[in-house]
């Protein structure tokens, strides 16, 4: 009898380290890879402030239209082959419909930890298990499993990087197997297989963006970038976040590997046990949480919280969240969306993320800063919004995280410690390159003005045939008045009952601090 598995690709668009497919090839007579295309994530939504759909702007859906073409190429490679689905009327039904059309016995797929994901498979699994069809979903996008976790804590997640780590130990190793070739695609019958399609094909005509993001997608630019890191061995060695250099960006200080862990072209695994390797080599190296391995620790941190906090994406209902009064003003969320606050240093990070879908961490860091606790006072679930949009490496837990931190909602809750939008990108660009580069208007104006350019003379702003208020927006606060409001208006919420878990948190940071101090005395 015929033995039928169906790999259903979502995220964890590889082949190496893919469990999923590594139990769907064990005797089997034929696998069915699948990739079902979501609609609320391609199909163009003319409403969205940006190109893209309803979740997605455009060099994100780009970049999964790479993966898919990569992750086809090499399945071909191995005899097999993407089949590509349409999502109608939404991925769970159409994965459903050929459990049955093809007579699967086994359905394999990564586990997924986020709400929309969860919904998605229990529905899925539950009609599996009523047709007899076992399901195995292995956790795999993570180096560990946050359910698990969450249960060594006592059924809580930890509230600190410090107090996950202890908790977490040692992550698997990454499946060492590689493949000759796969099991064959068996029949499909009637089902309509599309070709993976373009992004004129999903109805993205006359695009007028003039610069797209410059990184491609893919396991095979995944691990060839992965590969390029790995050679500078003292590089890896001593990265130290949050050292680094937020205005670099033909060069970036960093390993953007972010977008390929994101859709799963890189294992975490993998990743994690080729940094031990170069540790092994070289001795001497930076230890979590500031070295590379404590970045993806910090990844784990961030998914085993939001997976076990309900609400974890927004203030209200949010167990964790600090309850702050942000004010709603469109037309501030505007300026700073479109990079029109007339600060230079925050509209050419804007500018950048719109343009490439990718920016440094510390710029990430300066802009919502910048946006939230530091000078507009706009809620972070907005700021959320347009990152969740316009990075091709947006990731729910992470980014969701990230805001929560940065506007001193939760985690970190030193609101008086700030990003400045002028000083903090004079200290690595006091040139201002990276500005001239994403806002030719500014390209120039004189070195000691292009951080403020509103202080520059009239016959100076001539000179550089850049009048600010006319070419180039004045700012749409004054940073210093704006900044004093902010902090007092922060210290107002903190003074009232903030989060339900808040006390559990400043006794476990205060636990943390002294166990800091025992071991350096």
């Amino acid at each position: 009898m015929e033995s039928n598995a169906v790999v259903w690709f979502r995220k964890g668009l590889r082949i190496h380290d893919n469990p999923a497919l590594d139990y769907a090839c064990r005797g089997s007579s034929h696998i069915f890879p699948v990739f079902v295309l979501d609609p609320r994530y391609l199909h163009p939504d003319p409403s969205a402030f940006s190109l893209g759909s309803a979740r997605a702007g455009l060099n994100r859906i780009r970049f999964l239209l790479d993966c898919l073409l990569d992750l086809d190429s090499s399945l071909r490679n191995l005899g097999s082959r993407l089949l590509v689905l349409k999502g109608h009327p939404e991925p769970a039904s159409v994965i459903c419909q050929i459990l049955k059309d093809w007579n699967i016995r086994k359905l394999c797929y990564e586990f997924d930890t986020e709400p929309y994901g969860q919904a998605r498979d229990r529905q899925v699994t539950d009609f599996a298990s009523q047709l007899g069809i076992e399901v195995f979903s292995p956790v795999s996008h993570t180096l560990f499993d946050p359910a698990e976790v969450i249960k060594k804590n006592g059924g809580r997640p930890p509230l600190t990087y410090q107090s996950f780590v202890a908790l977490a130990g040692k992550p698997p190793d990454p499946l060492a197997k590689t493949y000759s070739e796969l099991p064959p695609v068996g029949n499909v019958g009637n089902v309509e297989l599309l070709n993976i399609p373009t992004i004129e094909e999903l109805g993205y005509k006359d695009i007028e963006q003039e610069e797209f993001s410059p990184f491609g997608g893919g396991e095979s630019e995944a691990l060839r970038r992965l590969k390029e890191v790995l050679k500078d061995k003292e590089w890896v060695a001593n990265f130290e976040k949050p050292k680094g250099d937020p205005s670099a960006f033909w060069k970036p200080a960093t390993t953007v590997l972010s977008p390929y862990l994101k859709f799963g072209c890189l294992s975490s695994r993998y990743f994690y046990h080729c940094l031990h390797s170069v540790y092994l080599t070289v001795g001497k190296h930076t230890s979590p949480p500031v070295s590379l391995v404590g970045q993806l620790l910090w990844r784990e941190f961030f998914y085993t919280v939001a997976f076990g906090t309900p609400n974890f994406d927004q203030m209200r209902g949010n167990k964790i969240c600090k309850q702050i009064p942000w004010k709603d003003d469109d037309k501030l969320l505007v300026a700073w969306r479109e990079g029109r606050t007339g600060y230079p240093w925050i509209d050419a990070i804007m500018i950048q993320l719109k343009k490439w879908g990718w920016m440094h961490h510390l710029a990430r860091h300066s802009v919502a800063c910048f946006l939230t606790r530091g000078d507009l006072f706009i809620h972070w679930e907005k700021g959320r919004d347009v990152f969740e949009r316009l990075l091709i490496d947006s990731d729910w837990a992470i980014n969701n995280g990230n805001w929560l931190w940065l506007s001193c909602s939760a985690f970190f809750y030193q609101y008086h410690r700030i990003y400045s939008p002028i000083s903090f990108g004079r200290k690595y660009d006091p040139d201002g390159k990276y500005i001239r580069h994403f806002l030719p208007v500014l390209k120039d104006m004189p070195n000691e003005y292009i951080y403020e350019p509103w202080t520059a003379p009239l016959s100076i702003q001539k000179k550089a045939n850049c009048i600010i208020g006319k070419d180039y927006p004045r700012p749409v606060v004054v940073h210093d008045k704006a900044n004093k409001e902010c902090r007092k208006k922060m210290g107002e919420a903190y003074g009232k009952v903030g989060s339900v878990e808040e006390e559990d948190n400043v006794a476990a940071s205060e636990s943390t601090a002294k166990q800091k101090r025992k071991r350096r005395t």
